[in-house]
């Protein structure tokens, strides 16, 4: 089964975004086939070099897992709204156009919005 997760919240002051990355991480364990696609603040989750308190969680090492099991879209004009680099994103993940979210959405069993 395909699924489509889009986040639209930032990875941090609301807990949106982390349940989606979740959620995420879970489907991919059951088999999912799963792609998630980083929107407006949630760009931010995908950031390499995060330091968060210690027994917080960190939203990048989350970004990561999923790279590993699925894929980490992120929409490129929200990265550029934001001053994100590429190279500033965490390993696997990548930038993404609104076309691709097009075909991914239509490509998906199940979309699902954060």
């Amino acid at each position: 089964m395909k699924v489509l997760l889009i986040l639209n919240d930032p990875p941090y002051g609301t807990e949106r975004s982390f349940n989606g990355l979740r959620l995420a991480k879970a489907l991919s364990g059951k088999g999912a086939e799963v792609t998630v696609f980083l929107m407006a603040d949630a760009v931010a989750c995908a950031k390499s070099g995060q330091k968060v308190p210690q027994g917080y969680y960190n939203l990048e090492l989350m970004s990561k897992s999923i790279c590993r099991a699925g894929e980490v879209l992120l929409c490129g004009t929200c990265m550029d709204a934001r001053g994100l680099t590429d190279a500033e994103l965490v390993a696997g993940a990548r930038r993404s156009t609104l076309d691709e979210l097009a075909e991914r959405t239509l490509a998906a069993d199940r979309v699902l919005v954060f």
